[in-house]
C-alpha cells in the first residue's frame, strides 16, 4: 500500500474531526476498516483497548498503531504526523482570531449545536465497536461491571481498564 495513501488518509481524519480522539474513532474506522479495508474490525478493536491503556491522545495513539499496522515504522510516521498536522495548523492559524470572537453570540450558539453532534459521534463509535466485542456473556459481564465501577462508583477508568484485563483472564 503506497504511503501516500496513508497520508491522504490521515489528513482527512485530522482535518474533519471535530471533539477529541473519541471522536475520530467513527473516522478512523470508516476510512481504514470500511473504506481501504487495510485491517479488520476486530483488530481495530484491539487497537483501540491498546491506544487507551498507553499514554497520550487516544486519536493521536490509534492512528500511531493502526499507521505501523499498515506500513511499519514509515506507516507509523506517517499517520502520526498527519493526523496532528491539519488540526495543528488551524489552531496556531485561529488561535489569535478565536480569542477575539470567543464571546460572540454566534460562536456560542455554533458550539452549542456542535456539542450534541461529538455526543452522536462518540455514541456511533461506542455502538460499532460495542457490537463487534460483545462476542458472549462473559463480555458482557466484562461491560457492565467496568461500566458500573467507572460511570456509579467513579472509579477511575484506568482501575477499570484493569478491572477488564483481569476479568478477561479469569473468564477466559
Amino acid at each position: 500500500m503506497p504511503n501516500t495513501e496513508l497520508v491522504i488518509s490521515f489528513l482527512k481524519i485530522g482535518a474533519f474531526s471535530f471533539g477529541g480522539g473519541y471522536t475520530m474513532i467513527p473516522f478512523i474506522q470508516k476510512e481504514i476498516i470500511y473504506r481501504h479495508q487495510w485491517i479488520p474490525l476486530n483488530d481495530f478493536i484491539d487497537i483501540v483497548g491498546i491506544a487507551e491503556i498507553t499514554p497520550g491522545p487516544i486519536a493521536i495513539n490509534s492512528s500511531t498503531f493502526v499507521g505501523y499496522r499498515i506500513g511499519g515504522v514509515i506507516g507509523s510516521l506517517l499517520s502520526t504526523v498527519s493526523v496532528v498536522l491539519v488540526p495543528f495548523l488551524l489552531v496556531m492559524m485561529l488561535a489569535p482570531f478565536f480569542l477575539k470572537i470567543k464571546g460572540s453570540p454566534a460562536v456560542r450558539r455554533a458550539f452549542k449545536g456542535i456539542r450534541p453532534a461529538i455526543i452522536g459521534l462518540i455514541a456511533s463509535a461506542a455502538i460499532t465497536l460495542g457490537k463487534a466485542a460483545m462476542i458472549d456473556i462473559k463480555s458482557m459481564i466484562i461491560c457492565i461491571v467496568v461500566f458500573v465501577m467507572v460511570y456509579r462508583v467513579k472509579f477511575h477508568p484506568v482501575f477499570g481498564i484493569i478491572a477488564a484485563g483481569m476479568l478477561g483472564v479469569i473468564l477466559y
